[in-house]
């Protein structure tokens, strides 16, 4: 049976969401970010991106390259509501979907062909999303994922390509070797000393002398290049969590140690998501009292992975959540929904909030998680267990 693959990206996500908060940003280049001049570009329209802006740009260049742009803080809670919304809509349309990022899908359609033909299935599911959420969406549709991604560029903005089942290549040969996913800036001049520039002369190129020049990635971009890919769309799982927690060795109503654990468990979540590039959008408190009456309390947030925003809303569950003043006996926090993406929605942030997290979580990595910590954090410095990444827990 023959694969079909769809890749589905939400078209300038952050500003198409802006733009339906405040109709009259349309059409006009819009810069969503850090709005001082040591923030950085986390979106930016096609008006904008004319004069050469990107993102992950600083802003204050990006400023300088279109002055008349429109420059937002943006709102990080809306966004994950209409990511949300998306997935809802996708959730209930196919029986298999991967989501990638908060813009982002994969949806496998192999098989359903023979009923309704998959480009129909697709084109119906882009027109509900556009009429349901108001937000522009384009895909690509192949018998791969590497395909259907690279043929969602060449569909932007807010159209859809299909590539017909053996055109892979003669498709992906015309196209910058830049539009190959994992081929950064170094590789690209790499490619480029080469002769290399278009698919098509990688396609030509000898599998040995790809692998002797770039190693097993070699391999890798040259089977990307000739439209060979056998990675599964991974099912989506919405509950996917993280969590940790603490039983003591002696019940406690001491509120400052508590609350101290509760701080160093938010920095140990951060700092595993951060580490597996992943975002979270639930968190749960769990206390358990010494008469083993155990309860939890959850707020959905925006999706994040920095201490600083998570650690308020969790304290702030806890307080609500121990009001029995009984000894307790037990206390655990819970990261769930979450999605894989790095620190897409914290670019919003001041560049330097970013490099600090990024400085202590490579002190981290080389000398331990304890190694930097804050100081209401030491009442829990000890934590006794965790479960990373496999799906929810329990006792």
């Amino acid at each position: 049976m023959d694969r079909a693959i769809v890749h589905m990206d939400l078209d300038t996500f952050f500003v198409s969401c802006e733009r339906l908060m405040d109709s009259s940003l349309i059409g006009k280049p819009v810069l969503i970010g850090g709005t001082s001049d040591r923030g950085v570009v986390a979106s930016c329209s096609y008006e904008a991106r004319k004069f050469g802006v990107h993102s992950a740009m600083p802003m204050r260049m990006a400023k300088q390259l279109c002055p008349e742009a429109i420059v937002i803080r943006g709102s990080s809670g809306i966004y994950s509501k209409y990511s949300r919304l998306v997935t809802d809509i996708i959730r209930e349309t196919v029986p298999l979907y991967e989501k990638t990022s908060i813009d982002e899908f994969y949806l496998d359609l192999s098989g359903m062909d023979r009923f309704f033909g998959t480009q129909k299935i697709a084109s119906e599911l882009r027109a509900r999303i556009i009429r349901e959420s108001g937000l522009p969406i384009s895909f690509g549709l192949s018998l791969n994922k590497t395909v259907s991604k690279i043929a969602t560029g060449e569909a932007k903005p807010n159209n859809e390509i299909q590539v017909g089942y053996g055109t892979e290549k003669q498709f992906l040969a015309p196209l910058s070797v830049k539009k190959i996913p994992m081929i950064g800036n170094k590789t690209y001049r790499q490619l480029c000393d080469l002769g290399i520039k278009e698919i098509g002369a990688l396609q030509q190129m000898p599998i040995e002398l790809m692998e002797s020049v770039f190693g097993k990635n070699g391999i890798a971009i040259w089977r990307k290049a000739n439209g060979i890919d056998n990675t599964p769309v991974i099912p989506y799982q919405e509950r996917k969590s993280i969590s940790t927690e603490r039983t003591f060795d002696q019940d406690t109503t001491n509120t400052v140690q508590l609350e101290g654990i509760i701080t160093t468990m938010v920095e140990h979540l951060c700092f595993q998501l951060r580490k597996k590039d992943k975002l979270t959008s639930c968190v749960t408190i769990k206390i358990r009292y010494s008469d083993f009456q155990t309860y939890t309390l959850q707020k959905h947030i925006p999706y994040g992975a920095t201490d600083h925003i998570i650690l308020p809303i969790v304290k702030e569950l806890f307080r609500k959540l121990y009001n029995r003043r009984v000894l307790v006996r037990l206390i655990g926090v819970k990261f769930s929904h979450l999605v894989q993406g790095a620190h897409q929605i914290n670019l919003f942030e001041d560049t330097s909030l970013l490099y600090l997290y990024k400085a202590m979580d490579n002190m981290r990595e080389r000398y331990g998680e304890r190694a930097i910590m804050r100081a209401s954090g030491m009442e829990g410095k000890t934590i006794e267990r965790w479960n990373p990444f496999n799906g929810d827990t329990s006792d």
